[in-house]
């Protein structure tokens, strides 16, 4: 039995992975600098050079700005005049699903998907272990090269004796994440937003591609939601910034500010917790991705009775699919064979504003956070493409 819709549901929105998405950024980028490479799905740097208009450079950076959806920035956009001035011109860009830092960094950094890369939400099971591995610490995963197969663009870009560089916080140098889908940069770490600037400013003195991450914004909003001032303040301090970059670059600079998902504030009253609900835990051996999209790994031909009393729980707060009707839709894109297993027997994307959590492996201070994203919702999928040259 499946319960997934035809159509999705209005105010629903399918990943893509082509064209005005986020997996076009990177090859589209590398486009712009001459280079033509080829996705492992088929995606030529050219024809994304085409898709998302934009100009030719010898010097090209690329800011990824955790968590600042379309309709967030928009909404929020008095707090921020320099991204504001771009936005009559910007790209509305779709996301991955799991809309969420691992699932979409993981697509942007290699222009596939995330049935391609394996890199799935913020928890998924490994398959060797059968526990939880976590794809932000990568704590319990694979090791990066062995999870994530697919080659990055960055890796491409600089095997064509292109400079290539990465900057961002020190600890994320070596790190999982980095190596799995960033692989191949130069990496230059850089605390402040103001010190990555400057850093961005000096390395592109010369030719080449440069990728700059910045992580505040989606902070502020998972603990204080993206409508707080402490929100509009973290945007505001990396609207001057990026505006001081955009000053600072050399004349013909190809400036890119894009992000990896949107997000949403929790509705408290909407949040079932698996450990407290009999229903959701019947079955189930490990809930993993994230409250918006949960992967459920189910007992031994179990997935079809547990997705039918998760629907019957969670009603028009959620679309409950198989694994084999969810990945038919499309939803991870094209899947490679040893990516299956890691998929949830049952995914979940949540709707409006409700979650699911499991109190049982997620800690109280994840379960209490405000913002949170990884669902189908526009707010959640769509990011903005900001595009100028200096």
């Amino acid at each position: 039995m499946t319960v997934l819709p035809e159509v999705l549901p209005d105010g629903l929105l399918a990943p893509r992975y082509d064209g005005l998405a986020l997996s076009s950024v990177l090859p589209a980028a590398a486009g712009a600098l001459g280079v033509d490479l080829t996705t492992a799905t088929g995606t030529r740097s050219t024809q994304a050079r085409t898709d998302l208009a934009l100009p030719a450079a010898d010097r090209v950076c690329v800011v990824l700005v955790d968590g600042l959806g379309h309709a967030n920035l928009t909404e929020r956009a008095g707090h921020a005049p320099f991204l504001r001035s771009l936005l009559a011109s910007s790209r509305v860009l779709t996301s991955s699903f799991p809309s969420t830092t691992a699932a979409a960094i993981g697509t942007f950094g290699t222009g596939t998907s995330p049935g391609r890369t394996g890199m799935l939400g913020y928890t998924q099971r490994n398959a060797a272990t059968g526990r939880l591995a976590n794809m932000v610490s990568w704590e319990g995963a694979a090791p990066p090269q062995e999870l994530q197969q697919e080659p990055p663009v960055l890796e491409q870009v600089a095997a064509t004796g292109r400079e290539v560089l990465s900057v961002g916080p020190a600890r994320f140098a070596g790190s999982g994440m980095t190596v799995a889908a960033l692989r191949g940069a130069r990496y230059v770490a850089a605390e402040s937003i103001a010190d990555r600037v400057d850093t961005v400013a000096w390395e592109l003195t010369a030719p080449g591609l440069v990728y700059l991450y910045w992580g505040d914004v989606d902070k502020a909003g998972h603990h204080h939601g993206w409508r707080s001032r402490q929100w509009g303040d973290a945007l505001s301090d990396l609207d001057r910034e990026l505006g001081r970059l955009a000053r600072s670059l050399p004349h013909g600079t190809l400036l890119l500010v894009t992000a990896d998902h949107g997000m949403v504030d929790v509705d408290r009253s909407q949040r079932w917790d698996v450990a407290r609900t009999p229903a959701l835990g019947r079955g189930v051996a490990l809930v993993g991705g994230e409250p918006r999209a949960v992967h459920v790994y189910t007992h031994a031909d179990q997935a079809a009775a547990v997705a039918g009393r998760w629907s019957e729980v969670l009603g028009d707060a959620a679309l409950v699919a198989l694994r084999e009707d969810a990945v038919a839709a499309g939803w991870f894109g094209p899947v490679a064979e040893h990516v299956l297993p890691t998929i949830g027997d049952v995914v979940v994307a949540m709707r409006g504003r409700a979650t699911v959590v499991d109190s049982r492996t997620q800690t109280p201070a994840s379960m209490q956070l405000v913002g949170v994203h990884g669902s189908l919702t526009r707010t959640e999928m769509q990011v903005p493409l900001l595009v100028t040259t200096t």
